[in-house]
């Protein structure tokens, strides 16, 4: 009974840390982009409702994404048949797409609380994000190896 209690305890600890990582990582993002694109008070105040609202709606994409397609994949690419092949390429494309029609939705939401250049910004300042990012997650496990 001990163990079991432990073991819950354990994984609700776990889920809050991992939880933490997570808002600690969209706090990061959203200091970053505020600075690189530079935003006054008055913009940040509307274009933070906007962003983050898409954000959601990229995040539910990405999810069904994972879903419908990489686990299909972690099963291994060898036990697909040529029609499952089809459907899973199907399914990247009507993602692709969506996140496409997003994207663009966002734009012309933005068009209304930014300046151009800062929305061209944007996608560049969101690409850097990531990949300083991976670069701390990887100079970190580095670190951690003897």
């Amino acid at each position: 009974m001990k163990n079991l209690l432990f073991i819950f305890l354990f994984s609700i600890a776990g889920l809050q840390a991992q939880e933490g990582k997570h808002e600690k990582i969209k706090a990061l993002k959203t200091a970053y982009i505020t600075e690189k694109l530079a935003l006054t008070s008055s913009e940040a105040e509307k274009f933070w409702p906007v962003y983050n609202s898409y954000g959601e709606k990229f995040y539910a994409l990405r999810f069904k994404e994972h879903r419908d397609i990489y686990k299909k994949l972690r099963d291994g690419l060898d036990k697909l048949t040529d029609a499952e092949a089809n459907e899973l390429i199907d399914k990247n494309l009507s993602i692709e797409a969506s996140k496409l029609e997003l994207r663009k939705q966002m734009t012309e939401a933005l068009r209304k609380v930014i300046s151009p250049k800062k929305i061209i910004l944007l996608k560049k300042t969101e690409n850097d994000f990531k990949h300083e990012l991976l670069d701390r997650y990887k100079h970190g496990r580095e670190k951690e190896k003897p």
